[in-house]
């Protein structure tokens, strides 16, 4: 074995530990943030607190599966995006822990970001990509990103930002109105188990969409008003999932008018969402991947993959 990278993320939803190497991923282990019941959310004070009781026993179970004489680097996201002004409290978790392994195993530290993360997770299984631009689209709870991405070195992605939501992001539209709902913090999949349960689908939401701006607010207005007028909760949980793919389809067009048609990469935990998937592929007449369901939600495979690329895997 050539040796693996360990990977760390501490971001809003969930702790998170990777190991990376030949012949791909060596260890995964998350615990979710517990949110209670009715909850939208954790102040950044709380996760931090979080963070740090659920980081050491992940570490732990990480080096009882690899051992830590094959760590060849450490790696980990300290920031939300690959921006020098991108700062997020809860990051400072788990660089402080990737900064003491490191030192420790007498190993590079690889501070890197947690969007990249969500990209190169995305890429596992879809390595083909890397080869040429494509686009990529980051839908979570905290980000609604039309990105285009290239490879520019080993482990070393180039995103530069497109498109993006100017108010609420695709996971806080999923997550406030499925807790409205009645299902539990992240929202995500009782609100799909839902959905599927709609019958007649004629709950159509208005997309807002400005070229490569589109914002999500009003959505969550008149998803709230179909409730107050009576229409079953199935009907408007499925109007969630077409809303957010008609939108992403309407940026994703726009985009390949302006700079050409490019393979699209969704990543990102709602991105996971199959009814999305399913949405997407009937009304996205382009090439559209995906990463595997497991490696969408926030993980720390990511970050481990690019430092295994840019450390090892040359």
């Amino acid at each position: 074995m050539k040796g693996a990278v360990l990977g760390i993320d501490t971001s809003c939803y969930t702790t998170s530990v990777a190991c990376f190497g030949d012949p791909g991923v060596l260890y995964d282990g998350r615990t979710v943030l517990p949110v209670e019941k009715g909850g939208r959310g954790l102040r950044q004070s709380e996760g931090v607190f979080l963070h740090t009781r659920q980081l050491p026993p992940l570490v732990e179970a990480a080096f009882e599966t690899v051992s830590p004489d094959s760590i060849r680097a450490v790696a980990c996201s300290r920031a939300p995006v690959c921006r020098e002004d991108s700062y997020m409290p809860v990051f400072l978790t788990g660089m402080g822990v990737a900064r003491s392994l490191a030192a420790s195993l007498r190993v590079p530290l690889l501070p890197l970001d947690h969007q990249s993360g969500h990209i190169r997770a995305a890429l596992i299984g879809n390595e083909q990509l890397m080869e040429a631009p494509f686009y990529a689209v980051h839908i979570s709870g905290g980000t609604t990103d039309l990105l285009s991405v290239r490879m520019k070195a080993p482990g070393a992605l180039s995103i530069e930002p497109l498109g993006r939501s100017e108010d609420l992001h695709g996971g806080q539209l999923v997550d406030r109105v499925g807790v409205h709902l009645g299902c539990g913090f992240p929202a995500g999949k009782e609100l799909e188990t839902l959905a599927r349960k709609a019958v007649t689908k004629d709950v159509k939401i208005p997309a807002s969409v400005r070229e490569l701006t589109c914002s999500l607010s009003g959505a969550e207005s008149a998803a709230l008003r179909e409730l107050e007028r009576g229409r079953a909760a199935q009907e408007v949980a499925y109007g969630i999932y077409d809303l957010l793919a008609r939108t992403l389809t309407k940026l994703l067009d726009t985009a390949a008018r302006r700079l050409g048609e490019r393979p699209v990469l969704l990543c990102g935990g709602v991105a996971s969402s199959q009814l999305l998937r399913e949405l997407l592929h009937e009304r996205c007449d382009r090439p559209l991947f995906f990463g595997e369901s497991r490696y969408s939600s926030d993980n720390a495979v990511g970050v481990a993959a690019l430092g295994f690329d840019r450390e090892v895997g040359q």
